[in-house]
Formats: C-alpha cells, structure tokens, sequence
C-alpha cells in the first residue's frame, strides 16, 4: 500500500517525492544559476503535483550534470546562492526538500554532498558522499560519517549517494543510528539498472527499513541517465516503481508506524537486531561479538584483499584523472563546514 500514491494521506504517514529530473549540462556560473532556477520550478511543481506531499526528492548531480567537472567557479558552497534558493523555495511552498551539491573544498578534490532541509529551509541534514563512483568520479571521500535526522510526520531520515547503497554496511549504519527512511540520491546509467533495483530492495529487507531512492533522467547528448525511482517496504517488496520519463514525479506513501511496530515485534528476518544477537536461543542475550575479520582489520587500517596485489584499477588514471599524490586525512568536522 502506497495509499494511490500518497494521495490518500494516512494521520500517520510520509508522502515522498521522487523528482526524475532531466539531465543537465552545465559548464559555466551561468549554466548554474539557470539549473538551479530549475530545481527551484521544480519544488512549486511538487506542490501542485500533490499537495500531501510531505518530502521531494532530487537526484545527485541534479545541479552539475554528469560532467565531473570539478571546476571552482561552479561548486557550491553551504551558504552559496544555490542552498540559498532551495531554501526559500521549501520554505514558500511549505515542504521538505533533499538537494545536491558539488560542494568547493579547499583542502582537495571537491566533495559530492546532499542536503535535507525542512518547511521552513532550514538545513536539518548535511552529508558527504563516502564512496565517490571510483575510477569514474574524482569526489573526494566523504569525512562526516552518516548521519540522520528527524524528518516530517515524526520519521527520522538518512541519505546515502548513489554508489553508497553497494555497500550494505551504509544501510545497516543509516539503520543503526535510528533512521526508518533511507534516501538514495544517484546519478545511474542504464547500465546498473538490475544492480539498482535490487540492493534498493535488498538494503530495505535486511535492515527492515523504507528505502526511496531516484536517479537522473534522460540523456545529456553523451549520457543517459535511468530515472528509476523506486520506493520499498521495509519487507523488501517494492511499493513505487518509476519509468524513464524526465522529470516525472514518483509518489508515495510511507508508514514509519508500521516499521517500528516489526522492529519491535518480528522474530524471524529481524535482521538488524539479530545481526548483533546471533544465536540468542542457545546462549542468554546472544553473541555479541565482532566475528568478521574485514571489520577488525578496517578498524585497524589494516583491510586488505588476498587479491589485492592483481586489482587493476587502483587510481583514477583510467578514466583521465592523474593519479593522486597525497593520502587521505579526515578532516576535524568544526574544520569540515566550508562556508
């Protein structure tokens, strides 16, 4: 049940927004400026499109294309013009919105960050993609873990980045820290498209968790991008699925009741909690010990394939991108906002 799109809004419900939005090309300050004006259309058209809806969703390079182009005179920044318009546009038209940023940086590479900002424009999540589409995209590695945030109608949100639900552990860390709306922004081609459908599904399934997630649309002259917007219950099965219509709107309904409820009352398939309680029949309270040798070893900066002498690709070079000189260093998160 999706109640017919979210057009039958439960008490207790999230009506979600998924924007398939036409893929841009953008190659000067100008170009920006124009497709932010777009971005912003778009939010009023949200509004018209449905008005219980709650959130809407844009895809990753929503702004930028898919261009790679690392440009500083077309990177955002947290107070920039460009935050600022999505700002008053949520804020106008009285809805949540989730945005993208190719955000300036200037210690490196820029980072490929998304935004949450609520009814009021308020910014109430800020995230930087973790793990950048390698050898394709020059983003640098995301430094402020995943975080969540309370979202509309009492659910609490999570956003991951397009390559980031390959990773099962991203899913499982969205859920862990709380969150029952998982939102994947991505940029997609139509290559991955079964790839896409089916880690939607199974991060939702295995962390009993609402996963809505879209891609670009459409093709730029040089890419096409999927569109795919999809939303799934947290039993796997999925609630909306999307076409390949730019700028078509996915809607949907989700029940953040009805998660919590399984969480608390599943016994079998709870995943997320038998994860870290395993065999909780034979001893009292179940093992809670950490039997995986890649976890230990990432701790202990020590993750290594038995492969890893014969990978190919360990740089960027492939794909026209120099290979990089100096290591990687989080950076303090008070010294991570760039203003």
């Amino acid at each position: 049940m999706s109640g017919l799109g979210g057009l039958n809004k439960s008490p207790d419900g999230v009506v979600l927004g998924l924007v398939q939005l036409q893929l841009p090309t953008v190659v000067t300050p100008d170009d920006l400026s124009a497709q932010t004006q777009r971005l912003v259309d778009m939010v009023a058209k949200a509004r018209r499109n449905m008005s219980t809806m709650d959130l809407v969703i844009f895809p990753e390079y929503a702004l930028h294309g898919l261009s790679m182009d690392t440009n500083p005179e077309i990177m955002c920044r947290l107070d920039g013009p460009e935050v600022q318009a999505f700002s008053t546009a949520c804020r106008e038209h009285k809805i949540w919105g989730c945005f993208s940023i190719m955000e300036y940086n200037p210690h490196g590479n820029p980072y490929n960050s998304g935004i949450i900002l609520d009814d009021k424009g308020e910014l109430k999540l800020y995230y930087r993609k973790l793990h950048p589409w390698v050898p394709v995209e020059p983003w640098e590695p995301g430094n402020l873990g995943i975080p969540v945030c309370e979202g509309p109608n009492g659910s609490t949100l999570a956003l991951i980045i397009c390559h980031d639900g390959m990773f099962p552990e991203m899913a499982r860390e969205c859920t862990y820290k709380g969150a029952d709306i998982m939102l994947r922004t991505a940029g997609y081609t139509a290559p991955i498209r079964h790839s896409w459908q089916i880690t939607n599904q199974a991060n939702a399934f295995c962390n009993l968790i609402y996963t809505a997630s879209v891609c670009m649309c459409g093709s730029d002259g040089s890419f096409d991008s999927m569109g795919e917007g999809m939303i799934v219950n947290y039993d796997g099965v999925p609630l909306v699925t999307g076409t390949g219509r730019p700028n078509e709107i996915i809607t949907g309904e989700v029940r953040p009741k009805l998660l919590q409820e399984a969480r608390r009352h599943w016994s079998v398939e709870n995943n997320i909690y038998q994860f870290g309680h395993r065999g909780y029949v034979a001893v009292k309270g179940g093992a809670q010990d950490c039997p995986y040798t890649y976890m230990q070893d990432l701790v202990n900066n020590a993750y290594r394939l038995p492969w890893e002498d014969d990978v190919v690709h360990t740089d960027g070079t492939s794909c026209g991108f120099p290979a990089p000189t100096r290591s990687y260093e989080g950076i303090p998160l008070k010294d991570s906002v760039v203003k």
